[in-house]
């Protein structure tokens, strides 16, 4: 469901556009016949200059990158101006084929695998944040609020029949005879949200086809804006309702995706799948793997620094929200943690801190934008766990209460007892942190490394 709506997105916003266009030419053309013949030839025109060029800038775009002909600091600023040579050069060969143009050298750039594109899609998610900010209000500010056809009772019905008629049977037609479930094409049809594209060409075309001679036109923008304004916010409020309504949405992901599969790791991977987090332990030493698995753990064995490796276990990471990086290697810690940036945010990914003295990590320490967040404390490495846990110190489950809270906890295991894991009733899991550790209350469930009690 989210790769439907997600492409779905994507690809109306030219093909809306487009059919925009269309209709507009054949309404400037007049009657049927010259309008279907422009129709026609609009999007045939349109099919194949917008393939060809954006096809054309992609390719551009590999063999500037793959012979680093582009400075590094060059790269955004030069796809941009490539990216806006083939929209203008679109446009004006065919008109509004632009937006076509780049969707298919987005698309393009993306799914190729000659040369990394990771910086111009930071750079790129940057830039539509702020355009697009800019432009709502750009539009909106030339509209009179108190304008009769926001509510009046015909654009209301409108937006009733779109929301509750329009899309429904839009879904239903387009689904029919797929794979998607009932639910699945319930959810479909309750969240088709409008966005800028329709905004910016109903503007354009409302101008100009007063000018044409139709007054009426007029009333095309306030009514744009009310579609666009009721969908976002109906569908805003209540989708995420729906979806769990119908299960097809998974609420913020608990699971863990664990690097690295020592036996002690492998306790603590063992705990949290009892206490119903998803767990995934990848590591590219077999004996661990096959231990892991013998414990009934989901395990994946690669070398997860691998681009291949990295879309295999995107598919199964549905419900995993937590990069836990706990191999005995720093670099490959902290690599993974960059290596898995496009799937986890920030805030999610975990690493055991360097084998390295506070001054060492200093004066050569792993910059902080290259790593991930530092485990439990600033002496909990690989190093100390693991002869910790030779020397007989074992991971533990600990349900807290208001009579063996977690003061009473230490008291009995003593300073040495490292915090972890705390699970909450509802099933949320807090990670203990070298910083900002969470706070622990009656009631959760904690997971740590404690020495036995003589």
């Amino acid at each position: 469901v989210g790769s439907a709506v997600k492409w779905e997105g994507i690809v109306n916003d030219p093909l809306g556009a487009i059919l925009g266009v269309l209709v507009f030419e054949a309404i400037a053309a007049g009657g049927f016949e010259a309008g279907l013949t422009a129709a026609v030839r609009g999007m045939l025109g349109a099919v194949i200059i917008g393939g060809g060029l954006g096809l054309a800038g992609a390719a551009l775009v590999v063999v500037l990158l793959k012979r680093y002909w582009i400075p590094d600091y060059l790269r955004n600023p030069v796809v941009l101006g490539i990216v806006i040579l083939a929209f203008a050069t679109a446009d004006y060969l065919q008109a509004e084929s632009g937006l076509l143009t780049v969707t298919v050298m987005g698309a393009a750039l993306a799914s190729q695998r000659f040369v990394s594109v990771k910086h111009i899609v930071e750079f790129k998610e940057n830039l539509r944040v702020l355009l697009i900010s800019a432009l709502f209000i750009v539009l909106a500010a030339r509209l009179p609020l108190r304008d009769p056809d926001y509510w009046g009772a015909g654009s209301l019905l409108f937006l009733a029949t779109l929301i509750l008629v329009v899309r429904p049977a839009t879904v239903m037609v387009a689904t029919w005879r797929s794979d998607f479930t009932w639910p699945e094409r319930l959810f479909l049809a309750s969240i088709a949200p409008r966005g800028i594209v329709a905004a910016a060409v109903a503007s354009v075309f409302a101008l100009e086809l007063v000018e044409l001679g139709y007054p009426q036109a007029a009333r095309l923008v306030p009514l744009t804006f009310l579609v666009i304004v009721g969908t976002v916010a109906i569908y805003g409020i209540f989708a995420p309702f729906v979806a769990h309504a119908l299960h097809v949405a998974t609420p913020n992901p608990q699971g863990a995706l664990i690097i690295g599969g020592a036996p002690w790791v492998r306790d603590i991977a063992a705990l949290l799948n009892d206490l119903g987090i998803k767990v995934i332990v990848a590591d590219s030493n077999w004996e661990n793997v096959t231990a892991a698995r013998h414990r009934g753990l989901r395990t994946f064995y690669a070398n997860v620094l691998t681009e291949g490796a990295l879309e295999d276990i995107e598919l199964e990471l549905d419900g995993v929200g937590r990069l836990l990086a706990f191999t005995s290697n720093d670099e490959v810690n902290a690599l993974a943690t960059l290596h898995f940036s496009d799937i986890f945010d920030r805030s999610q990914m975990y690493q055991l801190p360097p084998a390295a003295t506070e001054r060492e990590r200093r004066q050569r320490g792993i910059p902080k934008h290259l790593r991930g967040r530092f485990l439990f404390d600033g002496g909990a490495t690989h190093k100390h766990l693991a002869s910790r846990s030779q020397q007989g110190a074992v991971i533990k489950r600990t349900r807290l209460t208001a009579e063996f809270d977690f003061a009473a906890f230490h008291a009995q295991y003593g300073e040495s007892a490292l915090p972890m894991f705390a699970i909450k009733d509802s099933g949320e899991m807090l990670v203990f942190t070298a910083v900002n550790p969470p706070s622990i209350k009656s009631g959760y469930t904690l997971i740590s490394m404690v020495d036995p009690i003589a």
